[in-house]
């Protein structure tokens, strides 16, 4: 078995494709890197989604997180980074993932994607 940082996330049969149901996951312990600075960026990213045909297995979601520790990625990109892989690898009927990001340079951020998206109102 591997605990190397991997870009793969694996995934598994829903036991019960029939039925909405959520699964939330917590994972308060993600790192990547500011793109300007090159400091530690530390965030609690929480995936919330109803699966259809498919769920994320959990080890490969903890080494898939763990990929970005070494990137320089502002929050907005590795936020919808993450959603994205998510989204193609599950197919969710819905799944929002949040980044809690800490506190830099005095402002603390939260990035929500949410898929399916949201209309946005025209002008």
């Amino acid at each position: 078995m591997t605990t190397k940082p991997s870009k793969e996330l694996e995934v598994f049969p829903n036991p019960n494709p029939n039925r909405s149901y959520e699964i939330q996951l917590d994972c308060p312990e993600f790192t990547c890197l500011c793109p300007k600075t090159g400091q530690p960026d530390f965030a609690r990213i929480e995936i919330r989604y109803i699966p259809d045909q498919l769920c994320v297995e959990l080890k490969s979601l903890k080494l898939y997180l763990w990929s970005f520790r070494n990137e320089g990625a502002f929050h907005e990109a590795v936020s919808n980074q993450i959603a994205d892989d998510l989204i193609a690898a599950l197919h969710p009927r819905r799944l929002v993932l949040e980044g809690h990001f800490k506190v830099r340079g005095g402002i603390r951020t939260l990035v929500r994607v949410t898929y399916p998206s949201p209309q946005i109102p025209s002008e």
